[in-house]
């Protein structure tokens, strides 16, 4: 087992984005919080099914994200916790109407102005269900298209082949369509205006543009950042039992992992892209895991508590090794994004911006993980846009644990 005597700075880049950790190192030197129990390392959890736990009425968001929050957003502290609070009732909210809308549901988004959650219902839905989703505390919309007839819809499109102007697509319950997204400046090319028309045929069709083509957000070798795999960096995502979940265009099942300071942390056990856009790594060598987002020293450290989905509109922060921590929110679920490689399915489009390196990074809401970063357009000067991989997508995938404190 290796022990090793390290500085503050040292000790952040230890940590990494998820809460990898060598052996002696004690999570809460860097966080300032108690420290949880560490991982005894591979080999040594039982196999557990998936797990999504919500953190319920516990859930608890740091001081530093609420920093970074009222940052972003222009809130005082109290407005920031209030948005949190309303973000995890929303968020909790959501099943439940899906399931009393049933046939009729057609979608739904937190919105931010108001604090409540907005769902989309078709005329199908009775005047007694319609009250039962009022009363139970959300703004109920009545629209033409169901949430199921618009995702077969997209899947059409999805098996549509795209060309390289057409950043990707999405279902937008908001405006109760599929929302085609096409670089600024390919617009009138003719491949995508092909596409466009046949869009169109499949389904109730928006087109929007962006300012450039989406790419991944790996970037070759910067000495002292985590983690390496042969000359590609990247970010650990959250810690699993026995590992950690990260992109899958940062390296291949079988591919070696090394960490911050070279030396070898595990291999990856699993990963898909394109298609999908996730991968997990086992760790050992004297790592184990702690459930931790880095704040690299800008914001204290996030405790990670359960994986709870956000609604489309609730505000989510992105930890990265090159960016470190931003803030934005959730813009659309299940989009398809079409990189150069191929198209990546059923990704979370956020506003928050990222860069070379912060591929793989943790994104999280409130205490909730949400997702590991894939790529996006723009850059943290200017601004941009980022998708990322849902974190309970991979752990169903791989019959993989959220390690949580």
């Amino acid at each position: 087992m290796r022990r090793t005597r390290l500085g503050p700075l040292c000790l952040a880049a230890l940590l990494t984005l998820g809460g990898l950790v060598g052996a002696g190192i004690s999570p809460a030197a860097a966080s300032g919080q108690a420290p949880a129990p560490p991982a005894a390392g591979p080999g040594s959890h039982a196999s557990r099914p998936a797990a999504a736990s919500t953190g319920g009425d516990s859930a608890r968001a740091s001081a530093g994200l609420l920093r970074a929050m009222r940052r972003q957003f222009g809130l005082t502290e109290r407005e920031a916790s209030a948005r949190l609070r309303a973000e995890r009732a929303a968020a909790a909210l959501e099943p439940r109407v899906r399931r009393t809308a049933g046939s009729a549901y057609a979608g739904s988004w937190f919105d931010a102005a108001d604090g409540r959650l907005t769902v989309a219902v078709t005329s199908r839905a009775s005047q007694a269900t319609r009250t039962a989703i009022g009363s139970a505390g959300a703004v109920v919309r009545v629209v033409e298209h169901s949430a199921s007839s618009l995702d077969a819809a997209k899947s059409r499109i999805d098996r549509l082949s795209a060309p390289a102007g057409v950043a990707g697509w999405h279902v937008d319950p908001a405006a109760n369509g599929v929302v085609v997204t096409v670089v600024r400046d390919r617009r009138a090319d003719n491949d995508v205006r092909r596409f466009l028309a046949q869009a169109r045929a499949a389904a109730p069709v928006t087109v929007e543009t962006v300012a450039a083509a989406p790419r991944t957000f790996a970037a070759g070798t910067v000495g002292g950042d985590p983690y390496y795999t042969g000359n590609v960096r990247c970010s650990i995502g959250f810690s699993v039992h026995g590992g950690f979940v990260t992109a899958g265009h940062c390296g291949t099942a079988g591919a070696g992992v090394r960490g911050w300071d070279g030396s070898y942390v595990g291999e990856f056990r699993g990963s898909s892209f394109p298609d999908n856009d996730y991968a997990w790594v086992s760790v050992g060598s004297g790592w184990w895991t702690v459930p931790v987002v880095l704040g690299w020293g800008t914001v204290p450290d996030q405790l990670v508590r359960g994986s709870a989905e956000a609604p489309v509109g609730s505000s989510v922060c992105r930890s990265g090794s090159t960016t470190h921590w931003h803030c934005g929110t959730v813009l659309a679920r299940n989009e398809t994004v079409n990189y150069s490689q191929g198209a990546v399915h059923q990704m979370t489009k956020t506003s928050v911006c990222a860069e070379g390196g912060d591929s793989g990074g943790s994104f999280i809401s409130g205490d909730q993980a949400q997702g590991v970063t894939s790529g996006g357009w723009g850059n943290c000067s200017s601004g941009g846009e980022t998708w990322f991989q849902p974190v309970n997508e991979i752990l169903g995938r791989y019959g993989l644990t959220l390690h949580t404190y």
